[in-house]
C-alpha cells in the first residue's frame, strides 16, 4: 500500500484538478439545457429535468445581440470565413520564414530573426493604432479581408519560430545531397522539407486557429457592422439588455462559441502533443 502511495497521491490530485477544470463546461452546459423555471428554483449544480434544446435554437438563430436579433448564427459565419484563410496563409508563411532561416541562412540572418521573436512577447495593444491607420490606407476597414491580414500579421512571428526551430533539427546531409543533385529552392522546400513537417504542421494549424478563433481584441477593434466574429458577438448578446436574463441561452451561445477548438483539441489534440515533443519548441 506504501509502495503505491505516491501513484495514488499524483492520481488523486490530477483528477481534483480535472474536477476544477471542467466544472465550469459542466455548469455551462447544464444550464444551457435548463428551462427558466428549472434556472431560477434550482441549483447551480443540478442535472437539467430534460434535454430542452429550445435556447440552443435561440442562441443560434434569433437571440438578439443589440438590435440585431439574428442570433450567433451571422458571427459564426464570419468567424469561419476569417479563421479559415488566416491560419492556412500563416502557417504557410511561417513555414516558408522558417525554412529559409534555418537552411538557407544569410548574412544577418540571426539578427532578423531575433527582431521576429519580439512578436512573440509583444502585446498586441501595441499595433492597434498602426494597424488601424494601414487597414485605412489599404481599404480594408471594418472587414473580414482586413482581420485576415490582421491575425496573419499578428501570427507570422509565433508561426516562424516553431517552423525555424523544428527545422534545425533536420539534416543537413539532406539538403546538402538534394543541392548536389541540382534540386533548387522551392524543390528541396516541396519534396524534402514539407513532407518531413508533419508533426510542426499539425502544432501550427491547431495553435494558430485556437488564437484566431478565440480572439477579441482585434475582432472589436478592427470589424464593421457586418464583419464581427463570434467573440464579439457572444459578448454583444451576453451584455444585450432585457427584462428577465436568458442565463440558459447565454450558456448555450458559449458552448457554440467554443465547439470548433473544443473538436479540433478532441479530434487532432493527440498530434498536437506529438508535435511538441518531435521538436517543435527546439533549437
Amino acid at each position: 500500500m506504501l509502495k503505491n502511495l505516491p501513484r495514488v497521491l499524483i492520481y488523486g490530485t490530477l483528477l481534483i484538478a480535472a474536477f476544477f477544470f471542467l466544472a465550469p463546461l459542466y455548469v455551462m452546459l447544464a444550464t444551457s439545457f435548463k428551462d427558466a423555471e428549472q434556472i431560477r428554483s434550482g441549483n447551480l449544480l443540478s442535472l437539467p429535468n430534460s434535454l430542452n434544446f429550445e435556447s440552443w435554437r435561440l442562441a443560434w438563430s434569433t437571440a438578439c445581440t443589440g438590435v440585431d436579433c439574428r442570433g450567433l448564427q451571422p458571427y459564426f459565419v464570419n468567424s469561419i470565413i476569417m479563421a479559415v484563410p488566416a491560419v492556412l496563409i500563416s502557417t504557410a508563411w511561417g513555414a516558408i520564414n522558417g525554412y529559409v532561416l534555418s537552411m538557407w541562412k544569410f548574412k544577418g540572418s540571426e539578427v532578423l530573426f531575433g527582431f521576429m521573436l519580439f512578436g512573440v512577447f509583444m502585446p498586441f495593444q501595441v499595433v492597434l493604432l498602426p494597424m488601424s491607420q494601414v487597414l485605412g490606407f489599404l481599404g480594408l476597414s471594418s472587414s473580414l479581408g482586413g482581420l485576415v491580414m490582421v491575425h496573419c500579421i499578428a501570427g507570422l512571428a509565433g508561426t516562424t519560430l516553431f517552423f525555424r526551430n523544428y527545422y534545425t533539427a533536420i539534416p543537413k546531409e539532406l539538403v546538402n545531397a538534394a543541392r548536389i543533385d541540382g534540386a533548387g529552392f522551392w524543390r528541396i522546400f516541396f519534396r524534402i522539407v514539407v513532407p518531413m513537417s508533419t508533426p510542426i504542421l499539425m502544432v501550427t494549424l491547431i495553435w494558430q486557429f485556437t488564437n484566431i478563433w478565440n480572439d477579441f481584441l482585434f475582432g472589436v477593434a478592427f470589424s464593421g457592422a457586418d464583419s464581427k466574429p463570434i467573440t464579439v458577438g457572444l459578448n454583444n448578446m451576453a451584455n444585450t439588455s432585457s427584462s428577465v436574463k436568458a442565463y440558459n441561452v447565454d450558456m448555450a451561445a458559449a458552448v457554440i462559441a467554443g465547439l470548433p477548438t473544443m473538436l479540433v483539441y478532441v479530434l487532432a489534440g493527440q498530434y498536437f502533443v506529438k508535435g511538441l515533443t518531435a521538436g517543435a519548441v527546439k533549437g
